[in-house]
């Protein structure tokens, strides 16, 4: 129902900023809640940040400042600016969808691409 493709990931210094884009197609995506998740190496997935169709957002604390979640509809793209990035921020970040008919759950989920903060 919906393909998810991000891109924008890259190696930055601490202190740096970089812009991640998830490019949808599909015919779920304005239904969708959109999230970005992020795994690290040797750690778990965590949320780092999401988005409704309606525009609300929420942040992990670690990221609450830095990171800004945003989706143009018209585009069908989520992005991610991420700024003042620290080396704890390398990770691999995931594009996700989340959507819901009658009552059942569903998701969907990017690649990945490969943020990676040091001088």
């Amino acid at each position: 129902q919906v393909q998810l493709v991000e891109s924008g990931g890259g190696l930055v210094q601490p202190g740096g900023s970089l812009r991640l884009s998830c490019a949808a197609s599909g015919n779920m995506f304005s239904s969708s809640t959109m999230n970005w998740y992020r795994q690290a190496l040797g750690r778990q997935r965590e949320l780092v940040a999401g988005i409704t169709r309606g525009g609300s957002t929420n942040y992990a604390d670690s990221v609450k400042g830095r990171f800004t979640i945003s989706r143009d509809n018209a585009k069908s793209t989520v992005y991610l600016q991420m700024d003042s990035l620290k080396s704890e921020d390398t990770a691999v970040y995931y594009c996700n969808a989340h959507w819901m008919i009658l009552k059942a759950e569903f998701d969907n989920w990017g690649r990945g691409t490969q943020v990676t903060v040091s001088s």
